[in-house]
């Protein structure tokens, strides 16, 4: 799967000042909002927290990948927010996370696409150097770069 045509610079937001996991998802919602690929962010917001109620998002390494299937969604997109502060969020490490990758996924993309995202992301995220590297991006290209240059 081609995650360049979902991932995208102006979805990304560094250095966010967010202290918890529920205004890390506002942001994220909000910003999916403000480019037109969400069309209700309390509708999408919902949707988001029954997925975390049905397990964990946390992956560990400072990283969580929460992810709305919603009839809110306009177009399925990626929103990525880096935290300047520790967000206690449930981990398979039980480790606070800082790199957030929110994933909005259209109801009529539930399976295939969703899936093939998300293990895109999965793959992408289980090297180390490319992990290392989300962590200490300071600029979305950077970002972008990191999680696209192996989808095509």
């Amino acid at each position: 799967m081609d995650l360049s045509k979902i991932v995208k610079e102006e979805l990304v937001s560094l250095n966010m000042n967010t202290h918890t996991k529920q205004e890390m998802l506002r942001e994220l919602s909000n910003k999916l909002f403000e480019k037109g690929c969400i069309e209700d962010v309390n509708h999408f917001m919902k949707d988001v927290y029954l997925r975390e109620e049905e397990g964990q998002t946390g992956l560990g390494n400072s990283i969580a990948i929460p992810h709305g299937k919603s009839s809110a969604v306009l177009k399925t997109s990626i929103a990525i927010g880096k935290s300047l502060n520790d967000l206690e969020w449930e981990s398979l490490d039980d480790q606070p996370v800082k790199l957030v990758i929110l994933f909005a996924v259209k109801e009529s993309d539930k399976t295939t696409t969703h899936l093939k995202m998300l293990s895109q992301v999965a793959v992408t995220l289980a090297d180390d150097d490319v992990l290392k590297g989300l962590l200490e991006s300071e600029e979305p290209y950077q970002i972008v770069d990191l999680l696209t240059k192996q989808s095509v």
